[in-house]
């Protein structure tokens, strides 16, 4: 009888769609240094860079870890955009403070400064970085990693990363470097918008090139002694849906572990405030390109005329519960990435760029808008936009977008854990 009760009860479970999960396939870098016992933090004060997406497998706080852990001398926290515990929405300021569940010292990096002050880091042997990001270049969690990687070169302090998949995968490379004079905090190093590395890659091709961030002439930032505490159990053709991990948002747009695909694919057209309504205020942030004006029907005709693979449209209607159109009716397309390895994700909002100006020439992107000095930055260039917007033909920019990604992706692979 019991073991009939179990056989039932289980089968109900599944029916409902609740099953028992196995074990993650991927162990996170902090669960590798919990498992050798903190070896190489001990004897040693620790500061920890980090935010809300820092946890282990069963969505314990990286902050609580270490500083439980009897091995560890966690002494000062640091947060960057958003706040160690997510506390602040995108573009907030942030000030130094205290946190409340441990009465550490909070240093904001996103507020007067983004990179760590000499004050910052007194007392400090070793800064452990620690934050899940998305793979994208104008995600700013990695502009973070290489100021405190550069602060602490010049004071010589320790960086140790703990590592976390890319939930791109590591082969997808997508975009073309940044040019001289276009450096910013959403496009800091001389590298693809999407750039198929772990955050312990990326920190470590820093380190090895002395990528230089624009803003110091020829100068080339310090390097810092470098640990990557790797993963176990991750490869290269994973996304984040194959790690088994539980996705936890790092920022309040990137909702899902899918996100970070679709802000690679509209987040740029983003940045043309006025122009189309990506998602940001619904409920499918950078999953939709909508306008108030806009036919769906016509626009999935025409974007399904382009033929681009991997790709699939749907029409949409919606109104956005937050943002400048807060509860007006948006028409327009959702979009699904059906074969993801053969898309190519960052030019989706290009063809949808050249389908409005097709369908709507009144309407074309760089004509109704207020600014373009964010859509350069995040591209890395104006070559973009100005030979763009001459005739709106994704044609004419594509070679141009995809220029670099076989240099990067050769010179990338001597940084390769995995």
């Amino acid at each position: 009888m019991k073991r009939l009760t179990a056989l039932l009860l289980g089968g109900i479970m599944l029916c409902m769609g609740v099953a028992h999960a196995a074990g993650p396939k991927v162990k996170t870098g902090i669960e590798v240094l919990r498992d050798r016992g903190f070896d190489a933090l001990q004897g040693k004060r620790v500061g920890l860079v980090t935010n809300p997406s820092g946890v282990d497998s069963q969505l314990r706080s990286t902050i609580d870890i270490l500083y439980n852990a009897p091995e560890v001398n966690l002494v000062a926290l640091y947060g960057p955009e958003h706040g160690v515990r997510g506390d602040v929405y995108a573009g907030g300021k942030i000030s130094d403070s205290v946190d409340q569940a441990t009465g550490l010292p909070v240093y904001s990096l996103y507020g007067a400064t983004r990179k760590p002050t000499p004050q910052m880091l007194e007392g400090i042997d070793v800064m452990v970085y620690d934050i899940q990001d998305v793979g994208v270049r104008s995600y700013t969690y990695i502009s973070t990693l290489g100021l405190v990687m550069e602060a602490c070169g010049e004071k010589g302090i320790e960086v140790m990363v703990l590592d976390r998949p890319n939930p791109l995968g590591g082969n997808k490379i997508e975009g073309c470097y940044v040019e001289p004079g276009f450096h910013s905090f959403v496009s800091q190093y001389r590298i693809p918008y999407v750039y198929g590395l772990t955050p312990g890659e990326v920190a470590l091709l820093i380190n090895g090139e002395g990528l230089n961030r624009g803003q110091k002439g020829d100068q080339q930032p310090a390097k810092c002694k470098l640990t990557v505490i790797p993963m176990e159990g991750w490869t290269r053709d994973m996304v984040y849906e194959d790690t088994g991990l539980p996705w936890v948002l790092p920022s309040p747009n990137i909702p899902f572990k899918e996100s970070p695909m679709y802000y690679a694919a509209s987040g740029i057209c983003g940045e043309l405030y006025g122009f189309m309504n990506i998602g940001v205020g619904y409920t499918l942030p950078f999953q939709v390109f909508g306008a108030t004006w806009l036919d769906p029907v016509k626009l999935i005709e025409k974007l399904e005329s382009y033929e681009l693979e991997g790709v699939s449209f749907r029409t949409i209607w919606f109104k956005p519960i937050a943002g400048s159109q807060k509860g007006e009716l948006v028409g327009g397309v959702q979009f699904f990435f059906t074969a993801y390895e053969k898309a190519r994700i960052t030019e989706v909002q290009f063809f949808v760029m050249q389908a409005v100006a097709e369908l709507y020439p009144d309407k074309k992107a760089f004509e109704v808008i207020s600014g373009y000095g964010l859509f350069d930055k995040v591209c890395g260039t104006d070559y973009v936009r100005t030979t763009f917007s001459k005739g709106y033909n994704v044609a004419d920019i594509i070679d141009y977008w995809r220029k670099d990604e076989e240099s990067f992706r050769e010179l990338s692979q001597k940084y390769h854990i995995y």
